[in-house]
C-alpha cells in the first residue's frame, strides 16, 4: 500500500514538474507586483484542484461511457506520459502540457492564473491521464484511490510553494538547476510510462 502512494506521488510529481513552473511563472508574471503574483498562484493552484479533482471522480465513467476500456487506455495513457518524458529528457516544451501558440496566446493576457498556468501546465493531458491511469490501478479499493487524493494534494501544494517562490528558487538553482532536475524527473516519469504500457499489455493478453 505505501509502495503504491509513492508510486502515485512519483507519478503526479514527475509529470506536473513543480520546479519546471517557476522559469513559467516569472516568465507569466513579471509585470505584477508580489500581492497580485500571489493571488494569480493561488486562485491558478485552486482551479488546477478543482479540474483534477473532477477527473479523479468522474473520469473513468467518462471513459466507459466511451467504450474504452482500461487495457487501451493504459497503453495509450502510457504513450503520452512516455513522450511528455522524452521532452522533459531532451529539454524540449511539451506539446503535452503547452502548444507554442498556446504560450504566444498566453503572454498577450492579463490573467494568467486559469490559462496557461492551472490550464494545460498544471492541470493538462498528461496529468489528467496519468490521474486516471492511477485509479484504474487503484481498482475498487477506496483506501489506494484516498492515496492518490492525498499524492496529488501534495503535488498541487508543491505547485503552489514553487509558483509562491519562484524568484527565490531561480535566483538560488539558476536555469541549469532547474533543467538538471527536469531531466532527473524525466527519466522517473519514462520508467513510470513503460509500467503503464506492461500493465495494459498484461491485462489485454489475459483478457484475450
Amino acid at each position: 500500500m505505501l509502495f503504491f502512494f509513492f508510486k502515485a506521488l512519483v507519478a503526479l510529481f514527475t509529470v506536473v514538474d513543480p520546479i519546471g513552473l517557476a522559469p513559467v511563472t516569472l516568465t507569466l508574471t513579471a509585470d505584477l507586483s508580489h500581492y497580485e503574483r500571489a493571488f494569480v498562484v493561488t486562485r491558478a493552484a485552486i482551479v488546477a484542484a478543482v479540474v483534477v479533482a473532477i477527473f479523479g471522480v468522474f473520469g473513468q465513467a467518462i471513459f466507459a461511457a466511451l467504450g474504452v476500456t482500461p487495457p487501451a487506455f493504459s497503453l495509450a495513457g502510457g504513450a503520452l506520459l512516455f513522450l511528455v518524458a522524452i521532452d522533459m529528457l531532451f529539454g524540449r516544451q511539451s506539446g503535452a502540457r503547452e502548444t507554442t501558440r498556446e504560450a504566444r496566446e498566453a503572454r498577450k493576457r492579463e490573467d494568467v492564473s486559469v490559462f496557461p498556468l492551472a490550464i494545460p501546465m498544471i492541470a493538462g493531458p498528461g496529468t489528467l491521464t496519468t490521474i486516471i491511469l492511477l485509479n484504474n490501478s487503484a481498482g475498487a479499493d477506496w483506501s489506494l484511490r484516498g492515496m492518490i487524493g492525498v499524492a496529488a494534494a501534495i503535488t498541487l501544494v508543491a505547485c503552489w510553494i514553487v509558483m509562491r517562490a519562484s524568484l527565490s528558487i531561480q535566483k538560488r538553482i539558476g536555469v541549469t538547476g532547474i533543467t538538471v532536475l527536469s531531466r532527473v524527473q524525466g527519466m522517473l516519469l519514462a520508467a513510470v510510462a513503460a509500467q503503464f504500457i506492461l500493465n495494459g499489455l498484461a491485462e489485454f493478453l489475459h483478457l484475450s
